[in-house]
This record gives C-alpha cells, sequence and structure tokens, in this order.
C-alpha cells in the first residue's frame, strides 16, 4: 500500500429505508469511536443536510415535494464536499431545517478525518456516489417496524399531525422504498438486521475501523 492510500479518508455509507436504525447505528459508532480516537479522526455527515434549497418556493409547495425521491437531494454537491475531505481539504455542509422544508442560511464546517461516516436513505441509488464508498452498509428493517418509528419521530421532534405522516407514507415514502431503497441493498458490503441497537454488528464494524487509524 503506497502512503498515499495510507492517508486517504476511509468513507463508510449507512444506508436503508426511513426510520430503519441508520442514524442511531452510524451516531452510536461516531461517538464511541470518537471517544477512542479523537474527534480528529472520525466525522459523520448526514444525506439529509443536502435536500435542496427551497427557498424559491412558498411553504405550500415545498409540503408538495417528493423527498423520498433522488431529485430531492444535491447529490452532486454531496459529492464534491467528498471528493474535497479525499483531498484533506475542509467543506462546509448545509444546514436543513425539516420546519420551513428548505435549507437555513447556516452552515457547519467539517474537517477531513481518517474515517468518514455518511448516513441517508439513496446514498447507494446514485452510481457516482456508490464509487467513492469504501464500506457500504444497508440496514434491513422491516417496513412496520419503520413506520412505527416514524410516527413516533415525526410527531415528537417534526411537531407533523398523524395524518400529514402516513398520507406522506402512502403517496411517497413506501413507493420510492420499494423504487429506490431497498433495490440498494444489492450494493451494501454488509446487511444489518435489527435495526440500530445491532450490538454484533457496531462492534465489528468499529473493530475493521480501528484498524485504519
Amino acid at each position: 500500500m503506497t502512503q498515499e492510500n495510507q492517508n486517504k479518508p476511509t468513507i463508510i455509507a449507512v444506508v436503508g429505508a426511513s426510520a430503519s436504525g441508520k442514524t442511531l447505528f452510524a451516531q452510536t459508532i461516531h461517538d464511541e469511536l470518537m471517544d477512542e480516537l479523537g474527534p480528529e479522526n472520525i466525522t459523520i455527515i448526514k444525506e439529509d443536510s443536502y435536500y435542496r434549497c427551497q427557498n424559491h418556493l412558498p411553504m405550500e409547495e415545498r409540503v408538495k415535494t417528493n423527498y423520498d425521491h433522488p431529485q430531492a437531494f444535491e447529490h452532486d454537491l454531496l459529492l464534491a464536499h467528498l471528493n474535497s475531505l479525499l483531498l484533506g481539504e475542509s467543506i462546509d455542509t448545509p444546514v436543513y431545517c425539516y420546519n420551513t422544508h428548505t435549507r437555513t442560511s447556516n452552515t457547519v464546517k467539517v474537517a477531513s478525518t481518517k474515517i468518514i461516516l455518511v448516513e441517508g436513505i439513496l446514498l447507494l441509488s446514485e452510481p457516482s456516489l456508490r464509487e467513492i464508498f469504501d464500506i457500504k452498509v444497508y440496514m434491513d428493517t422491516p417496513l412496520d417496524i419503520c413506520l412505527i418509528r416514524r410516527i413516533k419521530r415525526d410527531m415528537v421532534e417534526r411537531e407533523r399531525s398523524l395524518t400529514s405522516i402516513t398520507d406522506q407514507y402512502v403517496e411517497t415514502v413506501r413507493p420510492m422504498y420499494h423504487q429506490f431503497v431497498e433495490p440498494s441493498k444489492a450494493f451494501a458490503d454488509i446487511v444489518v438486521t435489527r435495526g440500530g441497537k445491532n450490538r454484533m454488528a457496531i462492534e465489528v464494524l468499529k473493530a475493521q475501523l480501528r484498524q485504519l487509524t
């Protein structure tokens, strides 16, 4: 292995259906390894941060956006940012607001680290993104479990009504899952069952990542 390859960051994708446990899984690995290795060695990026800016649209139009389709994301910007991190450069990630359905005027600076975790629903649906990930993890959680978790999360954290959650689930979330998310499992290196609290899967991936620092 060349010195250049030894210094190159490793990028890990953690994907799965909405509320499949991918955020918990990725965040747990990030937090536990950060305690061990230090914040200079690991960072986490959320695909949700790259939802497109919709400031030009009135609120009633923003609500109608299909947020589970690849076109809802600015994946080109995410790819450009990941390539910058590979070169050792810092990036300014967007900040997305779920209540206003658009980006805020703020950004968050993210430094290049040895390990970069990226979590989201559609990361493996884009060929250009798939190529940049060194390890691809798919959270294989039954849809009924995902729906229950989504209802609880969105009602509490995003102050949404049950009707709006279930209508969106039927109209876009479930169809887009079958069209884009579930087929992307074929590209995964690791398939994790039992959600984000699967300690064996967490420990196996942590052990792999420790070897990279």
